[in-house]
């Protein structure tokens, strides 16, 4: 029956049997972010597990916008989460908005009124969650709770006609002000907002709540398994609430998984945000934020995004993930695809005293030993070269495979050399290394002569470019995610910008091999030694590419 792989699960299972039950004809789902803000790689699961599942069984899965609160939305975001979609390899059948509906939901809001199931309340928010009560007491009613259907028709209508002030009156659900479930403690369902919406303009000052229109939406659209995470079970109740007393046509279900948590990532839009405004990053797309487009422009691919949803799998209590498991999946997708150049991103001057002044040769190297479709490409040698500090030391400790004074090594795909000076600067640091080569030993030729444990990588002084090398860590110290707590006080943003790690990011510049003077925007090499890099699509330094560090070459992780 399934139309693609995708594991099975608790949610497909679900939709397997409605399906062979005749319960549904065709599958939908919806991915229905709020646009206020960029999404980040705990959405991606979420867009990954709705679009995969539809596709599964030959349905199709909607991109809808809920866009109920114009104080935080805006046009960006929505031209942000439409690229993210696209870019992770999905394409939605229709393309929607929550503002598309506004009038079905004014007039399902005004049904509930003729049924006695809602009433304008003129409590405050802080009288609203003082009368609501506690997990263990009962809330109080409402002094405007016994209004007639009358009187909230004309005081609805004129909320609407834009009479009323911010927060003067709501519109709430009549539901039972003594149950367990303290969402159906007649819960809002209309506020007033005299703020423009990034659709609608001035059309409209009342606005819907998310848990009101979110059923109303799903029926609307025929959204077969309204597919959310866990924090919105409790919810579930006043969802089949809304969609029996609204007398939707279409019964929409909803079904809970265990969001996407990852070790060392902020998990919260509003946390996020703070990053932003407070310029502890560059952007929402700054390549250390885990949003979407922070993990593209660091050079993330979306194949091994999808991997990584898949590997994890769906669950339904929360678990944390280790992020060296994404990092994994992006270190096997990138090591076929990925040529392997050379880099020197702290360079140390190198002069081969017995090469030839003034000459040159081109050295044939493979660009990738794993995919040969690659293919060869040409590198110079000269005179001059470039390795790295860390290759030289002038007292090396035991089992040191690299250069020190009287050392040979290997150049990588050139020939060996033997340190056999150091030049230093009036303070004592080593500037230059003078070496000699050995022209029998030039790799391919056969030599089998003398072998070194030792091969460190190069790049020609004549036609090194220059190049800036972002390095990154984790943005923030913590094992477990950083994610949205039901308090906003500032002691508690306070302590998580206390986790922030302040060397998450080095910046430094070096060389890389002429043929990357130019290099495609977003294009992915493996240095020798330092990694996967991605060149970065929208800076370039001033004497070359920028290139951030995807991720290293090897880890302790295990799959």
């Amino acid at each position: 029956m399934s139309r693609v792989s995708i594991p099975e699960n608790f949610i497909t299972q679900i939709v397997r049997e409605d399906v062979e039950k005749g319960a549904v004809r065709e599958v939908v789902t919806r991915f229905p972010p709020e646009p206020n803000g960029y999404l980040h790689i705990g959405h991606a699961k979420s867009i990954w597990l709705n679009f995969e599942t539809a596709r599964a069984f030959g349905g199709r899965t909607n991109l809808r916008f809920d866009d109920t609160n114009p104080l935080k939305e805006d046009e960006e975001f929505v031209r942000s989460i439409e690229e993210d979609v696209r870019w992770l390899g999905f394409a939605w059948d229709k393309l929607c908005f929550a503002s598309d509906y506004f009038e079905e939901m004014a007039a399902c809001a005004e049904r509930l009124i003729h049924k006695r199931l809602a009433y304008v309340c003129d409590l405050s928010a802080a009288e609203i969650r003082e009368y609501r009560g506690t997990l263990k007491e009962p809330g109080m009613a409402s002094p405007y709770r016994e209004r007639s259907v009358e009187e909230n028709l004309d005081l609805f209508a004129r909320m609407r006609a834009g009479e009323f002030a911010n927060g003067s009156k709501v519109l709430r659900a009549r539901i039972d002000m003594a149950s367990p479930n303290i969402n159906l403690r007649d819960p809002v369902l209309y506020r007033i907002a005299h703020t423009p919406h990034h659709r609608t303009g001035d059309a409209w000052c009342i606005y819907p709540m998310y848990d009101f229109a979110h059923p109303i939406e799903d029926a609307i659209e025929g959204v077969t398994h309204s597919i959310c995470t866990l924090e919105f079970a409790d919810h579930r109740p006043f969802y089949d609430w809304v969609i029996r007393e609204c007398e939707m046509e279409t019964v929409s279900r909803q079904y809970e998984f265990a969001r996407l948590n990852v070790t060392n990532t902020v998990m919260s839009k509003r946390k996020l945000k703070l990053l932003v405004d407070q310029g502890i990053v560059d952007g929402w797309d700054d390549p250390r934020m885990p949003t979407i487009s922070g993990l593209r422009r660091k050079g993330y691919t979306p194949e091994a995004i999808r991997a990584f949803c898949q590997e994890t799998g769906v669950a339904k209590n929360y678990g944390v993930v280790d992020e060296r498991l994404l990092e994994h999946f992006v270190r096997e997708d990138l090591k076929q695809k990925a040529p392997r150049t050379m880099a020197v991103l702290r360079p140390l001057k190198v002069t081969i005293t017995n090469y030839p002044a003034g000459q040159l040769e081109w050295l044939d190297a493979e660009n990738n030993a794993e995919n040969p479709e690659l293919g060869l490409r040409q590198i110079p040698f000269g005179r001059e070269l470039y390795i790295e500090q860390d290759d030289f030391m002038d007292a090396p400790p035991p089992k040191y495979f690299r250069l020190f004074p009287g050392a040979e090594v290997r150049l990588k795909h050139a020939y060996f050399i033997r340190c056999q000076e150091v030049v230093r600067n009036a303070s004592g640091e080593v500037i230059e290394l003078l070496c000699t080569y050995d022209p029998e030993t030039r790799s391919g030729s056969g030599f089998a002569g003398r072998k070194v444990k030792g091969t460190i990588h190069w790049v020609a002084a004549s036609h090194a470019v220059q190049a800036e090398f972002r390095l990154f860590e984790p943005l923030v110290h913590s094992d477990a995610p950083v994610m949205d707590a039901e308090e906003t006080a500032v002691a508690e943003e306070h302590g998580f910008l206390q986790q922030i790690n302040p060397q998450s990011r080095t910046v430094v510049t070096g060389y890389v091999e002429a043929a990357l003077a130019d290099p495609e925007s977003g294009a992915k090499f493996q240095f020798f030694r330092h990694g996967y890099f991605s060149v970065d699509p929208v800076d370039r330094a001033q004497g070359g590419p920028v290139f951030n560090r995807v991720v290293a070459l090897k880890s302790s992780f295990e799959v």
